[in-house]
C-alpha cells in the first residue's frame, strides 16, 4: 500500500478536527487501490497527482470515501497542502488545485508560531428552499428530532461545491441531541437532490458563530467531524437567512462536539472588493495537525 499520512483538518482548541488519510505521492495509483485505503481507513482520504496541465494547475487532487470518488473535499485539500508543504514540495504560497469540481485556489502564508495558515477558495453558493412541507418533517425524524425542534425558517439545499440540506434548530442543545438514522438519511437525500443533512444552530455567545453537524447522504459512515464544503454551503445560507451580514470578517462553524471531536472551520466571504454587494465565492480555511499512531479502521494506538 502507498505511504499514508493521517492528518486532522480543523481541528480547535480542544484538539478534534477530522482525519484525513493523505497520499501525497500517488501518481500510479489506480482508482481501486484509492478506494481501498479509503475503505481500509473509513474516512475521506485524499491523493496527490502531478496536473494534467503543468501550464494551468500545479496539482491534480481526487478525494474518496469509503463507498465512491467524491468531486472536492475541503478538509482532505487543506490536509493535502499542508502535508505538501511540511515535505516541502510548495514552490509557492499560492496555488491552483485540479479537482473533479473544477479549480480550487489555495493560499498558504507563515503564522507567527511557525505554523501554516491555509484557505482554499470556493464560488459561490447557490441557495434553493426546499418546498414539500411534507418532507420538513420526514427530514427532522430522519435525525431522531420533532417538528418543534427547528426554527420558523426555510430549510434550504446550498451549494458551493457540492449540495447540503441546512436545517436551522432551536438551539445547540437540540443539534448535540440529534440521532441519525443513515439509512432514512440516504433515501431522503436522494429525494431532495442533496449529498448530506447539516442541521446548524446559532451560538448565543459569539457573533458570527454556528454550531453543525454534518450527516452525510452515503459515505460508509454516520457522520463528519468536520466539513469544509458544507459549512462553505451554510455560510451562504446564513447570508439568505439574514442571520449574517455581508462582511468580510470570517463565520465559524463549530462541527464534531457530538462525537467528542470538536473541530473549528473558518469561512469568509470573497467581496472582490469593498464595494460589492454580493459574494463572488469564500475562503475556507482551519488549522491542522498530524493524527498520531493513527491506524486503518479509524483507531488510534
Amino acid at each position: 500500500m502507498s505511504h499514508v499520512e493521517v492528518v486532522n483538518v480543523f481541528t480547535s482548541s480542544s484538539g478534534g478536527g477530522n482525519p484525513a488519510p493523505i497520499v501525497i505521492h500517488a501518481d500510479g495509483l489506480a482508482e481501486a487501490d484509492m478506494l481501498a485505503i479509503a475503505k481500509s481507513y473509513g474516512h475521506e482520504s485524499g491523493f496527490v497527482f502531478a496536473p494534467d496541465n503543468a501550464g494551468l494547475n500545479d496539482f491534480r487532487f481526487r478525494f474518496f470515501v469509503p463507498r465512491h470518488e467524491m468531486s472536492m473535499c475541503g478538509h482532505a485539500t487543506i490536509g493535502a497542502l499542508w502535508l505538501l508543504a511540511r515535505h516541502g514540495r510548495l514552490a509557492s504560497g499560492r496555488l491552483s488545485i485540479q479537482t473533479l469540481s473544477g479549480t480550487v485556489m489555495a493560499y498558504l502564508d507563515d503564522k507567527p508560531d511557525g505554523g501554516k495558515s491555509i484557505e482554499i477558495s470556493q464560488p459561490s453558493g447557490t441557495v434553493t428552499e426546499l418546498t414539500r412541507p411534507e418532507l420538513r418533517d420526514d427530514i427532522l425524524r430522519s435525525m431522531g428530532l420533532q417538528p418543534d425542534d427547528a426554527l420558523d425558517l426555510p430549510f434550504l439545499n446550498a451549494c458551493t461545491s457540492r449540495v447540503k440540506t441546512l436545517i436551522p434548530l432551536k438551539s445547540p442543545a437540540v443539534l448535540d441531541a440529534a440521532r441519525p438514522d443513515s439509512v432514512v438519511i440516504e433515501k431522503l437525500c436522494e429525494e431532495i437532490g442533496s449529498t448530506g443533512l447539516y442541521p446548524f444552530a446559532v451560538d448565543a455567545g459569539q457573533a458570527r458563530k454556528f454550531d453543525a453537524r454534518q450527516f452525510p447522504k452515503s459515505s460508509g459512515y454516520p457522520e463528519d467531524a468536520a466539513t469544509g464544503i458544507a459549512a462553505a454551503a451554510l455560510t451562504f445560507g446564513l447570508l439568505h437567512y439574514g442571520l449574517i451580514g455581508l462582511d468580510p470578517a470570517p463565520v465559524l462553524i463549530h462541527q464534531g462536539r457530538a462525537m467528542g471531536q470538536p473541530s473549528d472551520i473558518f469561512v469568509r466571504f470573497d467581496l472582490a472588493a469593498a464595494s460589492s454587494s454580493r459574494p463572488v465565492g469564500c475562503f475556507v480555511g482551519g488549522t491542522v495537525a498530524l493524527a498520531e499512531n493513527f491506524q486503518p479502521g479509524g483507531a488510534h494506538d
